[in-house]
């Protein structure tokens, strides 16, 4: 008697922790099933709040940031209709940002590279009208050099010295009066500091700086 009743409660026992591990498994399946669906309500939600803001343009983020913030988002896969909507029209605006962008570098590089040329020009035209052999030869360069500019009354401004971030100027002249000025004195004693030009590509005003 005392056997068999001992069988029972082993096969009740044996019963018992075969349910609990069962429900336990399930348990954990849902637990898993849940937190896998609240982390993706999560990241649409999160993925909707920042293609919308870029859309407005209420973020401080750089393009580029911009850009890295799309592709984590693409790189989720969610696979959501809102989402995927706001993507076509957000990838749409950062292209045209990305083309904008690039536009404007091109244009930065083509006024450096200009820039640099001419401050090569200037100093060198400079250096020729001070060292001319004859009056006739520094007026042919100045004659040359004035045509870089919009006219003979271009304003010159002359650093002649800077402090925490301000300059202080010589007294303002001209670009015919100071290229005389180097030919009467027979020396340049100013380097190119800016050049700004006009919407013809001439040059509206000129700074240099005592060497």
């Amino acid at each position: 008697m005392k056997s068999k009743l001992t069988t029972i409660l082993m096969v009740l026992l044996a019963a018992f922790i075969t349910i609990g591990g069962t429900t336990s498994c399930k348990s954990k399946k849902r637990l898993a099933r849940e937190a896998a669906e609240a982390e993706y309500k999560s990241r649409v939600e999160q993925a909707v709040k920042d293609l919308n803001a870029i859309l407005d343009d209420e973020t401080l983020w750089s393009l580029e940031e911009k850009e890295a913030r799309v592709q984590t988002i693409k790189d989720w896969n969610l696979q959501n209709a809102e989402v995927d909507d706001l993507l076509f029209q957000v990838e749409k605006k950062l292209a045209r940002e990305r083309a904008q962008k690039e536009e404007e570098e091109r244009r930065e590089r083509e006024e450096r590279e200009k820039a640099n040329a001419a401050d090569a020009v200037l100093g060198r035209n400079f250096n020729s009208i001070a060292n001319a052999a004859s009056a006739s030869q520094a007026n042919r360069v100045i004659n040359e050099t004035l045509g870089m500019f919009e006219s003979p009354n271009t304003p010159v401004l002359i650093i002649i010295k800077q402090n925490q971030g301000f300059n202080d100027y010589d007294r303002p002249t001209t670009i015919e009066k100071y290229l005389n000025y180097v030919k009467d004195q027979k020396k340049a004693t100013e380097k190119v500091h800016q050049i700004k030009y006009n919407d013809s590509g001439k040059i509206n005003e000129l700074e240099l700086i005592k060497k």
